[in-house]
């Protein structure tokens, strides 16, 4: 069987850039219009890409503007070798392999071509392109106007003369490379966009590459990854920061941006072909959302809660959920000790009085936190940090959780909710957004605490009764308050915020802001992606809410079978009975269960009948099913 010919193009195909670009900084570095001219180079490539000028005249005018000299070349070239394309990197085994039956065919030229594809183990004798013509002092004067691919229509003219057999694939992303599939010497033209994406190109396209992914695994030539992850589409609501775009992005992901939450309904339709779906604490992902789900494999919660989440229908379908349980601590906790300061300054309602210009100059009901008591109610990441920096200001500082957890400092652990209300000058909520913990600050609990005391929540809109702490407030029992989370809150900015809060004495109201500091996203964005992304690349849920926890090691010379089953009895002993009966050696097994599901990984030799893999998908209890490699 004859296999199949790849011509490859070079510039912004198999590197990121065009090379006489990358050449234009180097050789105008000193030159005092270098901006203009560089610009000039760029423009002419445009032109030339889009079939606008003759390639010939473009050729001729950048040659000119360039001014560079051979010792440029091997900068260049040191320069190239860095900006390969990226998933050219990745599938740097498909050029080795197939190195026979890789052509590059370039308008640009051999001098600095040939010793970057040499590095992916192409041949020299399969490369063809330009060559500069240099004068006695190596000056770079012309180039060889003999050779075809100078000539207006010289790609098809030197695939003509090569006389190739069998199915040919061009490569490319410039309009020189459709008029190989247009003359008729290639069976398929791929419209490569990974770089750069001209439309007049990818018009006349047989099909749009977003990656060398994409061709290799409609080719079945995919070795290198099970599913090219231009295909895996990401999509990031409520304003999710640029890094953690970028991160999604640069891994390759289809990533679309939406700035603000979602209906159920919305998403209901919009999340149908999604993989991955990034939230913060505004959009609801219900079962009835997750039902439309049907390619999805992974929740990101850019946040800390994930009450927003159906965990345990996620948990059912075998989607993974992440959150960023560290990222935003500090900026919670640093917002959680100013409206502790400011609240028993009383600065609010001082504040407000200044603007509306009365002067109230007085210490009554204004106290320092030295010495005051902290009662601290959940205990966790926040809970904690807090009640370190809480006692280096001077606080005495006690804390209330219904999980046994280390105390830190000097802090006392109280055994009843009860008695941290009745002794605590201040109270702050730090608990998750379990069902059991709704209005566990009611009306009730709230007469408990000491007159004059504080509240402050940075949980959960609905741990509070609002009603109760707004009659408390006014009738003067507590003597501040500071809320940044509602029962019901906007989707976005330009809904109105409607609170019975408002209005109410020394209180301080925020839009859900304790975590929104740029430090805090920042940290959510990277964090988040990277657990998504290791997920999805090598199984690993590791800090995932909802799947057991797994560390793996990395993926080596196997390939990876992810199997997601009900917690049933024999369930490990039937995949291992399916991998017996088909003689695959295992390299490696990993289990781990929860209260739910099963979550077994397989690493097995890479030489396997692919019927196992409809075998393992029937096993009763299967979930879900994923092949890594």
């Amino acid at each position: 069987m004859t296999k199949k010919k790849f011509i490859i193009d070079f510039d912004s195909t198999f590197t990121q850039v065009e090379a006489l670009d990358i050449l234009g900084e180097i050789s105008l570095r000193n030159d005092p219009k270098r901006d203009e001219k560089l610009k000039a180079i760029k423009d002419i490539t445009d032109l030339g890409m889009e079939g606008k000028v003759t390639f010939r005249e473009s050729l001729e005018k950048r040659i000119e503007i360039l001014n560079a000299t051979k010792s440029q070349i091997s900068e260049l070239v040191d320069a190239l070798k860095k900006l390969v394309s990226k998933s050219f990197q990745r599938n740097k085994e498909f050029f080795e392999e197939n190195a026979d039956n890789i052509y590059i065919i370039s308008n640009g030229f051999k001098d600095f071509i040939t010793p970057v594809v040499e590095t992916y183990g192409l041949k020299e004798e399969n490369v063809f392109a330009n060559e500069f013509v240099y004068d006695e002092d190596g000056n770079i004067v012309d180039f060889n106007r003999e050779n075809l691919l100078s000539k207006n229509n010289g790609k098809p003219e030197t695939i003509k003369k090569l006389n190739l057999e069998g199915d040919i694939y061009v490569v490319g992303d410039g309009y020189t490379d459709y008029e190989i599939k247009a003359s008729g010497l290639a069976n398929k033209f791929y419209a490569f966009v990974e770089n750069v994406n001209r439309p007049k190109v990818t018009s006349q396209a047989d099909h749009i590459a977003p990656s060398l992914d994409e061709i290799l695994y409609v080719n079945k030539m995919n070795k290198k990854f099970s599913y090219p992850k231009s295909r895996i589409n990401v999509l990031l609501l409520e304003n999710v920061h640029p890094i953690g775009v970028e991160l999604m992005k640069q891994e390759g992901y289809n990533v679309e941006v939406v700035g603000s939450a979602m209906s159920e309904e919305e998403l209901c339709e919009k999340i149908k072909n999604v993989s991955i779906i990034g939230i913060r604490s505004k959009t609801q992902i219900t079962r009835k959302v997750l039902d439309n789900a049907n390619r999805l494999m992974a929740v990101g919660a850019f946040c800390i809660g994930t009450n927003q989440i159906d965990l345990e229908a996620c948990q059912e379908k075998g989607i993974a959920v992440f959150n960023a349980p560290f990222s935003n601590t500090r900026s919670v906790v640093e917002l959680a000790i100013a409206e502790i300061i400011f609240l028993m300054r009383n600065l609010h309602d001082k504040a407000t009085k200044m603007h509306q210009g009365i002067w109230d100059k007085s210490a009554s009901g204004s106290f320092e936190i030295r010495g005051k008591k902290l009662g601290i109610i959940g205990y966790g990441n926040i809970g904690a940090q807090l009640s370190v920096l809480a006692e280096n200001m001077g606080m005495d500082v006690y804390y209330y959780d219904i999980v046994e957890r280390l105390a830190l400092g000097n802090v006392t652990k109280i055994d009843s909710l009860d008695e941290l209300l009745e002794t605590c000058d201040v109270i702050t909520l730090h608990v998750d957004g379990r069902k059991e913990n709704k209005n566990i600050i009611n009306k009730e609990r709230i007469s408990k605490m000491k007159k004059g005391a504080i509240l402050i929540n940075l949980s959960r809109g609905h741990v509070v009764d609002v009603p109760a702490l707004k009659e408390a407030l006014e009738s003067g029992h507590i003597s501040g308050s500071a809320v940044d989370v509602f029962p019901s809150e906007p989707k976005n900015n330009d809904e109105p915020f409607e609170s019975e809060l408002k209005g109410c004495p020394n209180t301080i109201l925020t839009p859900h802001i304790g975590g929104s500091t740029l430090e805090a996203q920042q940290n959510i964005a990277q964090f988040v992606p990277g657990k998504i992304i290791e997920y999805i690349n090598t199984g690993n849920t590791y800090n995932s809410v909802n799947f057991p926890n797994i560390q793996l090691p990395f993926l080596k010379d196997a390939h990876r079978l992810i199997h997601i089953h009900l917690n049933e009895p024999g369930v490990l002993a039937k995949i291992n009975q399916v991998l017996a009966n088909y003689k695959i050696n295992i390299c490696g097994q990993y289990l781990k269960t929860n209260e739910k599901i099963g979550y077994v990984i397989t690493d097995i030799d890479k030489a396997y009948s692919r019927n196992v893999i409809d075998a393992l998908k029937e096993i009763e209890g299967t979930i879900r099913f994923r092949v890594l490699y």
